[in-house]
């Protein structure tokens, strides 16, 4: 994929959507008449790739809507509220609710299926399936970030989870990345590398050291610091995308943090719930109208007092976890400043999917509570039902709860502090938006072969105040959960299950099914899923005996 037919962009003010500054000296050589135009051709362009902006993503794995601070969440996350406090809060900013088709949407711009990643990573490099929607990797009709931003001038780096493609010819430094740490496949032990997992610095496997220093999370925020530290004190912009493996399981943490929260949670998920759906209607970040859906969850009375305390214990190590990633996301916006970087640096955090319904138990040592490396357990539907607060379902599902994100941006240079936007974004737009505020192209073809025109719109006129021309419709589908939304009406089906019909502008928690009500609408958006279904290559859901006759 090193061949990209693409004309590096001039760097024109024409060309960016970001004001350009003009220095002053460059405004008295103007004055200059005898000065040579090519100089000052010269002069401004220079002075224009210096004001081109770094760009810096950072997600989170598995963490659900209401769980960081700025999002009413009880963790301590410090340094992802004052980005929040000077910057830009999404409330409906959509993922895809797994982790690989995220990270492919992300990556390319595109829905996931066009990318070759509908469904989950596959280990194959050639075969049956190659160059479907559901390959399991990335497919060469596809350019990553990372491609399209190296013909503009930018460096572009990664640190994190990788996960859309285990092949050599798959991985980062292959996909357009300069310079890569991280996890090439998905869940691992936060202590190790787990037996068939990969790591990888830049293109060679890695090996983390034995001796117990090594934390997966750390490691992560260390790499991008050296990276920031290295790459922005040269005259080029750089992209830095920072792929945290936290809080997804298993459930592993410093048993300094995991301290910090213990005994926090014995209120129990119903409690907690509440306390975080309150949070998030004073703070704007949902609307008083929608009830918080109906508990998921065993009634937390319930318990036993053993069970409670180990309830307990789980829910303070996945609070240590995110805790921990925060504290990483602080030493990498505080090496941004300290390189002179942090004015003109665009940041966006997000998470691929929401709370995590999944409860493994495979420790290495059974009975070992959560936190050390002996240990791989997940804290289950209980808590995920709280972490997604106020909504239904979970990652996997492409209910609310399945596929809200927080969104937080930050660009002192262009964003105003402390906003929130309810202007609808998904995560096919971070690639349109990347191309936009660094006045790159996105090219025809790749090696002389076609690829698979964006589907996403940049976020930038909302970073900008404005707002934006959004996206007619809107698509989803992941194992057999399927869904549509236009404007405010959001047709989904679970897997198996009956379509159901929803206004979100009065209903976001999805708890009065107008299906029957408005067929019409029902039949319309069902009509528009299929045609992209079609086009997309995507497998049709699961009839149900519910469904069957609006087949």
């Amino acid at each position: 994929m090193s061949n990209v037919s693409a004309t590096p962009p001039s760097n024109r003010g024409g060309m960016l959507s970001v004001a350009i500054r003009v220095h002053p000296w460059l405004k008295i050589f103007r004055r200059i008449a005898w000065l040579p135009a090519i100089v000052v051709a010269c002069i401004a362009s220079q002075a224009a790739a210096a004001e081109r902006p770094n760009i810096v993503i950072i997600m989170a794995d598995d963490m659900g809507y209401s769980d960081i601070g700025c999002y009413g969440g009880e963790i301590d996350t410090p340094h992802l509220n004052r980005l929040a406090e000077g910057g830009l809060r999404f409330t409906q900013f959509y993922n895809t609710s797994r982790c690989c088709p995220t990270r492919a949407s992300l990556l390319t711009g595109l829905y996931s299926h066009s990318a070759g990643m509908g469904g989950m990573v596959n280990k194959r490099a050639t075969g049956k399936g190659t160059d479907s929607p559901y390959q399991g990797f990335l497919n060469d009709r596809c350019l990553t970030i990372a491609e399209a931003l190296k013909p503009a001038g930018y460096n572009v780096l990664m640190s994190g989870k990788w996960h859309v493609g285990e092949q050599r010819s798959n991985w980062p430094t292959e996909r357009g990345f300069d310079r890569y740490f991280g996890l090439i496949s998905g869940a691992c032990n936060y202590w190790k590398v787990d037996e068939g997992r990969q790591m990888a610095l830049e293109d060679q496997p890695y090996t983390p050291p034995a001796d117990g220093s090594f934390y997966m999370t750390d490691a992560i925020s260390d790499y991008a610091v050296k990276m920031v530290d290295e790459y922005g004190r040269r005259d080029e912009p750089f992209f830095l995308y920072v792929a945290y493996t936290a809080p997804h399981w298993p459930l592993h943490a410093w048993p300094e943090d995991i301290e910090k929260y213990r005994g926090k949670y014995r209120g129990g998920w119903e409690a907690l719930r509440k306390q975080r759906h309150a949070r998030m209607i004073e703070a704007g970040i949902v609307d008083a109208d929608w009830p918080l859906s109906p508990l998921d969850a065993e009634p937390w009375d319930n318990l036993s007092e053993k069970e409670q305390a180990e309830f307990d214990l789980k829910m303070a190590v996945y609070a240590a976890m995110i805790d921990r990633m925060d504290q990483g996301v602080g030493r990498i916006v505080e090496q941004i400043q300290a390189v002179g970087e942090l004015e003109n640096t665009l940041i966006l955090f997000l998470a691929d999917n929401g709370g995590c319904h999944e409860n493994p138990v495979r420790s290495e040592v059974p009975g070992t509570p959560p936190g050390p490396r002996e240990s791989f357990l997940a804290y289950g539907k209980n808590w995920a039902n709280a972490s997604n607060t106020p909504f239904r379902r979970y990652k996997h599902w492409v209910h609310e709860g399945g596929i809200s994100s927080p969104l937080i941006a930050h660009w002192p240079a262009v964003v105003k502090s402390g906003k929130l936007t309810q202007q609808v974004g998904h995560v096919v737009d971070l690639m349109a938006t990347c191309l936009d505020v660094a006045g790159a192209d996105y090219p025809e073809t790749v090696d002389g072969k076609s690829i698979h025109p964006l589907d996403g719109k940049s976020l930038l006129p909302i970073l900008k105040g404005k707002q934006r021309t959004g996206h007619e419709m809107l698509f989803w589908e992941h194992l057999g959960s399927a869904a549509v939304r236009q404007g405010d009406w959001k047709l989904v089906s679970a897997e198996g299950g009956p379509w159901e019909l929803y206004d979100l502008s009065k209903d976001r928690t999805e708890l009065n099914d107008l299906a029957k009500a408005h067929p019409e609408k029902r039949d319309e958006l069902l009509t528009a899923y299929r045609a992209w279904a079609k086009k997309t290559g995507v497998r049709p859901p699961k009839k149900s005996r519910k469904n069957r006759k609006h087949k």
